[in-house]
């Protein structure tokens, strides 16, 4: 498997995004709507699965499609040429506050696994693709179930991640232990299972779930602060409730009372 070479560059800072500069005849993958501009010149075209050779033949492509489903995507991804002579860029934007995270994927043993909705683009060649749980708990417990992505081949990918990202090296034996929902991806080498929080107040008073993910080196491993689910649940909580009006409108303080209670109106 031989992937495109790509260069890039990576803009900003809590909104990021990725230009990737094409040369003549090559070309990169992406995730439906992560999409943001590109060059004149630059031809679009809508495919099966990832387009790898590793999905090649018809039937081959549909299996490439069809796992995707599985990990909660689109049948389709977008592929992006540069059909012309000459340099042209096309960038891809971050779906929600973070950071985007460049994966040399000769530097990981042609393997990275990733959280579900984590992978941005990639190289065309790369090979987006499933991670089967094969432990019990992790599937039932673990936040992202029986099923991550797995990304492979010898080209470069970009995934995302909420908030600040933490990079760690475990050593052989070195184990982490992460909210579920916290993990971005990490190496091969290291092995993921969950734990029981332990403790009856934990259990029932403690607000952070009932299980830890615990990640045992040899690998790397990232982390992200800002979980797509967290930043969701803290929208749903401070939405207005009962025709559009939140707590604060008609009361007797009025907008004095928004202004003392700041963003605590949730």
């Amino acid at each position: 498997m031989t992937a495109h070479e790509i260069d890039y560059r990576i803009y900003g800072e809590e909104m990021q995004y990725v230009e990737i500069e094409l040369d003549p005849e090559e070309g990169v993958i992406a995730e439906a709507g992560s999409f943001m501009m590109m060059d004149d010149g630059i031809k679009m075209e809508t495919i099966f699965g990832d387009g790898s050779q590793k999905d090649s033949g018809f039937l081959g492509k549909i299996l490439g499609a069809g796992k995707r489903i599985l990990t909660g995507e689109s049948l389709f991804m977008t592929a992006f040429y540069n059909n012309l002579v000459g340099k042209r860029n096309v960038s891809f934007a971050s779906p929600y506050p973070g950071k985007i995270l460049p994966i040399d994927l000769t530097g990981f043993g042609g393997k990275f696994i990733c959280q579900k909705d984590a992978f941005l683009c990639a190289a065309k060649g790369v090979s987006v693709g499933i991670e089967f749980s094969k432990k019990l708990g992790r599937g039932l417990f673990g936040g992202e179930g029986f099923i991550m992505q797995k990304l492979e081949g010898d080209g470069m990918a970009f995934i995302h991640a909420g908030g600040t990202m933490a990079k760690k090296e475990l050593q052989i034996g070195e184990t982490l232990k992460v909210d579920t929902g916290c993990i971005v991806g990490f190496t091969q080498g290291v092995d993921y299972d969950i734990e029981f929080v332990g403790g009856i107040k934990n259990t029932i008073f403690g607000g952070e779930g009932l299980f830890f993910a615990k990640l045992q080196g040899p690998g790397t491993v990232y982390i992200q602060s800002l979980p797509f689910s967290r930043l969701a649940g803290r929208v749903l909580a401070s939405a207005p409730r009962g025709g559009g009006k939140n707590k604060g409108e008609g009361s007797i303080l009025g907008g004095i009372g928004d202004l003392l209670d700041g963003d605590n109106s949730f």
